[in-house]
């Protein structure tokens, strides 16, 4: 790190990663190099959202380190426009933080035909698959999933089963949700898979769900998922919404729900099954979308060219990695990406 003269720390979404973000502030000092502070979630937001934590002084207390950090940092990267936004709120850094989103690899995420071991194990053969990958936490609010299987039931739609592959806090009450319920021949729970079996996964699916609780919050969360499933051709079921229903929508990659809504999503995942050239061609422009706008390769050229100068190393030199870098990858100091890739500069509060 003292090398290379920069600090790079992420904030990503739990309690005990938000105090790396401080270790990145004191490092800095020790080393006196400059501190990028990449956010990934907003805390303790977030966790006040979802009632994790409820006691006041202790809100307060980490409100204040959160709003100190974003003022020590030299330099803030925020995931998306809305985490920026949030960003602003709470401190007067406008004038250093940039957008650079997620992105996805292209050669590992990428179209491919359903797989008959992995729909035969699961009992899924013959059915409209539609897949949830991820987290099974308290923000995804997937009792929806439960909700919707129930009237899918009632309507006789055995053709139709959700598959949800993760774990987390709330997947053994969703799991007795389901058997309460009498739906586990329409909601499958595989647990954890291992990373290399995600694309063979959503390659399996008609549709892939992705969902978090209504909340004023939750819009601005651009859930990497979403260009995973993107670079695999499927479309998607949006159910969150701000930033990322807008990418869907925009890149016509997919239907919209309306968050924590079980009819909305009934009439969303029939309206894929029942429609099978809709669905192709909503998969197809999701894919021609993720490549054009969240090619990871790109934004990581854009990230280092970034780095070098908060770094000060304003030209690259020709042995550097970064020489050969798309200039335009990311924006200057200051301002951030538009998907159409022309910039959008940071007006000072």
């Amino acid at each position: 790190m003292e090398k290379a003269g920069r600090i790079l720390c992420c904030v990503p979404e739990t309690l005990r990663q938000f105090f790396c973000g401080w270790a990145g502030v004191f490092v800095s000092w020790l080393k006196r190099v400059p501190f990028v502070l990449e956010i990934r979630d907003i805390w303790p937001e977030s966790i006040e959202t979802v009632g994790a934590i409820r006691n006041r002084p202790v809100l307060r207390a980490l409100e204040w380190l959160e709003r100190r950090m974003y003022r020590a940092a030299d330099h803030i990267v925020a995931v998306g426009e809305g985490y920026r936004a949030k960003i602003l709120e709470k401190a007067d850094v406008a004038d250093r933080i940039s957008v650079i989103t997620n992105g996805v690899d292209l050669k590992f995420f990428r179209p491919g035909k359903p797989d008959p071991k992995f729909l035969h194990i699961w009992d899924l053969e013959g059915k409209f698959v539609c897949s949830y990958v991820g987290t099974i936490g308290m923000a995804h609010g997937l009792e929806v999933v439960i909700e919707a299987a129930k009237v899918l039931k009632a309507k006789g739609r055995r053709d139709i089963s959700f598959c949800l592959v993760g774990d987390g806090a709330d997947r053994k009450r969703l799991e007795a949700m389901a058997q309460e319920a009498d739906v586990e021949d329409l909601v499958v729970f595989t647990g954890r898979q291992p990373k290399d079996e995600v694309p063979r996964i959503l390659a399996s699916s008609g549709a892939c769900l992705i969902h978090l609780r209504k909340c004023e919050l939750f819009g601005t969360v651009l859930p990497s998922k979403i260009f995973e499933t993107m670079a695999t051709g499927r479309p998607i079921i949006m159910g969150v919404d701000g930033e990322a229903r807008r990418i869907v929508t925009e890149a016509g990659a997919g239907v919209a729900m309306e968050p924590d809504s079980a009819e909305s999503l009934v009439a969303a995942v029939e309206h894929l099954a029942d429609d099978p050239r809709f669905a192709a061609r909503h998969g197809r422009a999701a894919r021609q979308y993720v490549a054009q706008h969240y090619n990871r390769d790109v934004l990581a050229a854009g990230y280092l060219r970034l780095l070098e100068r908060v770094a000060g190393w304003e030209t690259p030199s020709e042995q550097s990695p970064l020489a050969s870098a798309p200039r335009d990858a990311i924006p200057k100091l200051g301002e951030s990406k538009t998907p159409s890739g022309r910039p959008k500069r940071a007006m000072r509060r």
